[in-house]
């Protein structure tokens, strides 16, 4: 029998091989990139997702991770600010990344730095040669690899964009320990520090949106600041040359409800969570978990995907409505006062979001 093979190691797919290993399946993972990088999405940690990394024996806190208590919602004029169910965390991707795929090597994984240019059911084809394998682990995040894309059939598809502000004790006060939501006519903005003092800004908006800005993303920045006046203080003076990381068209709402024999689909390959819930990194590490033990069962990748997808459903659904809502021009603000009228509303959405 061949060994699994897990494509990405980022969480989903590290986790997974961490599993495999401590379950005696001798795992390679593979990943493009020999050093550990700063992903765009997934600075936010939920109290689930803590919950399942310490599970894992990975605590974020002990990885120096930011600790969030609130959640705060801006929109137009309008401000609210709910408790969160549990202790959440900012933590950036390259330091839980790094611990993740750390782990996953000394659990017995054995880590391969190759470029996947083509996969498909028992193969992978890289720049190196080709692997053969009963079951490949796809977790490329929000990545697609030529064989397995996911399809995108939206007129004006969502891309995601991320800035990291410095430590400063000006964004520190601000922000404290809360994650922050900005809500915009056609999009939104996540600002959570993390545990080097810098601020993650994270922004999921319309591809059009960005048209409207000339293409260039400090424009699109500068001209949110401008109609926001609490984003703007967040952002402080932009010099223009501050690292800007894009993403283009994120399928928000996707979810893999069927795959081919020995193909299952981690994270944002099996569901994509509007970033807005905080909840993509406990999709990742929830369909790792589900993926080995069917794997480990005897369970078809096809069973493993059909069961997933009904799990993800709600989470992912509730996140798109409020998605949907927010990024009009009467739907935030009515949810940002909505939100500070009704706390217990606002935190029962946190709850529907979760898996």
């Amino acid at each position: 029998m061949t060994r699994p093979i897990v494509l990405g190691a980022g969480p989903a797919g590290s986790v997974a091989a961490s599993l495999l290993a401590r379950a005696g399946k001798l795992p390679i993972l593979l990943d493009r990139d020999a050093q550990v990088g700063d992903a765009i999405c997934g600075g936010f940690l939920s109290w689930k997702t803590a919950a399942a990394l310490r599970a894992l024996g990975c605590d974020p806190a002990a990885l120096g991770a930011h600790r969030a208590n609130r959640l705060r919602l801006f929109a137009s004029d309008k401000m609210s600010e709910a408790v969160l169910p549990e202790q959440g965390f900012g933590l950036s991707r390259r330091a839980l990344d790094t611990a993740l795929r750390d782990a996953a090597v000394a659990a017995g994984a054995e880590l391969v730095i190759e470029r996947a240019r083509e996969v498909g059911p028992g193969r992978i084809v890289t720049d190196a040669c080709e692997w053969r394998t009963e079951a490949l682990f796809l977790a490329t995040g929000k990545h697609d690899v030529r064989g397995e894309a996911r399809p995108r059939s939206s007129h004006d598809p969502a891309l995601g964009l991320r800035i990291r502000m410095p430590p400063s004790p000006e964004r520190t006060k601000l922000i404290g320990d809360a994650i922050e939501l900005h809500l915009f006519e056609g999009g939104y903005a996540g600002i959570v520090l993390q545990e080097d003092g810098s601020a993650n800004v994270c922004l999921a908006l319309r591809k059009s949106a960005m048209a409207d800005a000339g293409g260039k993303p400090h424009d699109l920045l500068r001209a949110y600041a401008e109609r926001a006046p609490a984003f703007a203080e967040r952002l402080g003076d932009l010099e223009g040359d501050e690292a800007v990381d894009t993403i283009g068209s994120v399928p928000y709402g996707w979810i893999a409800r069927a795959t081919e024999a020995g193909v299952y689909r981690l994270g944002d390959q099996a569901a994509v969570i509007p970033s807005l819930a905080g909840e993509g990194m406990s999709i990742a590490l929830a369909s790792a978990k589900d993926a080995v033990a069917a794997y480990c069962s005897g369970t078809s990748a096809q069973d493993y995907q059909a069961a997933f997808a009904r799990r993800a459903a709600r989470p992912v659904r509730t996140a798109e409505a409020l998605w949907r809502v927010s990024e009009t021009r009467r739907g935030g603000p009515a949810i940002a006062a909505l939100a500070g009228r009704l706390p217990a509303l606002a935190r029962l959405a946190m709850r529907l979001s979760r898996i």
